[in-house]
């Protein structure tokens, strides 16, 4: 995008490059679909199963970022994706 200034007159212009940037606009879809699943999540169990069941999105993007960008999972890494997941058993057995 560049470096851009927001003042009272561009913030139109500014808005509307931003809102149609592909990765931007990705980002927010992506989130939308976030929030819908959520909710439908939420229609269907309990709160408290349903939120420590987002700690899987730690899992997932360690996992991901390995995966795909080469990043490091060290045994301190693993260790604690390991509690995460056995702290989501213990929730979801419950």
């Amino acid at each position: 995008m560049g470096h851009f200034e927001f003042s009272a007159q561009n913030i139109v212009p500014v808005g509307m490059k931003l809102a149609f940037e592909p990765h931007i606009a990705g980002g927010v879809a992506c989130y939308v679909v976030s929030l819908v699943v959520w909710i439908m999540g939420l229609s269907r169990v309990e709160v408290s199963i349903a939120y420590p069941m987002l700690s899987i999105g730690y899992v997932l993007n360690a996992l991901a970022a390995w995966y795909l960008f080469g990043e490091s999972l060290t045994a301190q890494k693993l260790i604690g994706i390991a509690f995460i997941v056995a702290g989501v058993f213990l929730v979801a057995r419950s």
